[in-house]
């Protein structure tokens, strides 16, 4: 709204009006706006979620301090998205197709999350929705993102084509995928790509969701994650910088970075109440809120290869769950008894079960975010 509100003074020659056409500074300003916001918003919501009495429900696993984050207010989720929801509002241009999608995201994975986190709080329901149940939203709104990108008209470069690490031209075209030649071969790539598209935010979700497990370690890594998508995002926007980086060139990107600085901005404003000792959680209603914004903003700016570095502490925290798990099922069947690989999964809570704190845990996992985020904005020089 301030965006187009500038826009129009500006046509009228009011002066300092010009000051939104620039990228950084609205990317700053949608920081500082979403900050603020998570700052003095958060505190009325978590003490309205006091009052309600929406706090988190424990299971005890035998983990050290575990039982004092009993009756923590939970679904502070709803913290984040209204920041950044606002924070886009007022800074982003709402006319462009990747903010539009972005918001789209935000919306829908939040009442997703909403929607988890409710049925565990008021239907005293811990499971909350069923995996296949999200699961199939979250493919929903894969396919939109998918079908939006494809056949948009305001998508203005190669729909087949992204960014690859460690070759020369930094780019791969999804048609040398397909097995098939012609007519069929077009319909083959775009198979496979829609299908990438619906992959990469299913799993940046269900990523951060697992993440989610101690106090300011998804909020925090996913900070990392967004800033670095905000400098790509940023880059790939400009037409001399990605010259010079020999990267994508993607007109309009540049509302993607600015969306970022206010995901990165409401996402510290909420760690002033959710770093350790967290006085909110953000549940469901945040981290897979939080997932789909990462996958569908790597997409949109064609990065979506370069997640796996990127995004190396939730691929761990991933692995680790579906290591443990199928390891377990595969040793009951075999042995009788079902063993082990890790002490405890998700990743976190091995090192937890190791008697590490949680505070240097959370520590060691943001300094190897940054280093990840550090080496993703590195290999695109490195061929």
């Amino acid at each position: 709204m301030l965006y187009h509100l500038f826009h129009w003074l500006e046509t009228l020659g009011v002066p300092g009006s010009h000051l939104m056409g620039y990228i950084s500074f609205r990317f700053l300003a949608a920081a500082v706006i979403a900050m603020l916001i998570s700052l003095f918003a958060g505190k009325r919501i978590i003490a309205l979620l006091q009052r309600h009495q929406i706090g988190e429900t424990i299971r005890d696993l035998g983990l050290e301090g575990q039982m004092q984050k009993k009756g923590t207010p939970t679904m502070g989720g709803v913290i984040i998205i209204l920041a950044v929801t606002v924070s886009a509002l007022l800074v982003c241009d709402l006319t462009s197709i990747y903010t539009i999608l972005l918001l789209v995201t935000t919306l829908w994975c939040g009442a997703l999350g909403f929607m988890d986190d409710y049925i565990k709080v008021f239907r005293h329901n811990k499971e909350g929705l069923s995996e296949k149940a999200k699961l199939a939203a979250q493919i929903v709104l894969g396919f939109i993102i998918a079908i939006s990108v494809c056949v948009s008209a305001d998508v203005h470069t190669d729909h087949l084509v992204t960014t690859i690490p460690f070759v020369k031209a930094n780019e791969f075209d999804y048609s040398w995928l397909s097995p098939f030649h012609g007519q069929l071969g077009v319909y083959c790539t775009w198979g496979i790509y829609m299908l990438m598209i619906v992959l990469v935010i299913t799993a940046c979700s269900n990523g951060t969701n697992l993440t989610d497990g101690m106090d300011g370690l998804a909020a925090g890594t996913s900070a990392i994650v967004g800033a670095v998508i905000g400098i790509l995002a940023w880059v790939s926007g400009n037409t001399v910088s990605a010259n010079y980086l020999n990267i994508m060139y993607i007109p309009g990107t540049g509302d993607i970075a600015v969306y970022m600085g206010a995901f990165v901005g409401a996402l510290i404003g909420f760690l002033w109440y959710n770093a350790y000792p967290a006085m909110v959680f953000m549940g469901d209603t945040g981290s897979l809120t939080i997932g789909g914004i990462i996958g569908v903003s790597a997409v949109l700016t064609r990065k979506e290869l370069l997640l796996p570095i990127l995004c190396g502490i939730f691929v761990a925290e991933s692995l680790s769950v579906l290591i443990q798990r199928y390891y377990f099922k595969y040793t009951r069947k075999k042995y009788g008894e079902g063993r082990r690989v890790f002490l405890m999964a998700p990743l976190h809570h091995h090192y937890q079960k190791k008697g590490v704190v949680e505070p240097r845990i959370v520590a060691r996992f943001w300094i190897i975010g940054i280093i990840l985020g550090v080496s993703t904005l590195a290999l695109l020089k490195i061929r």
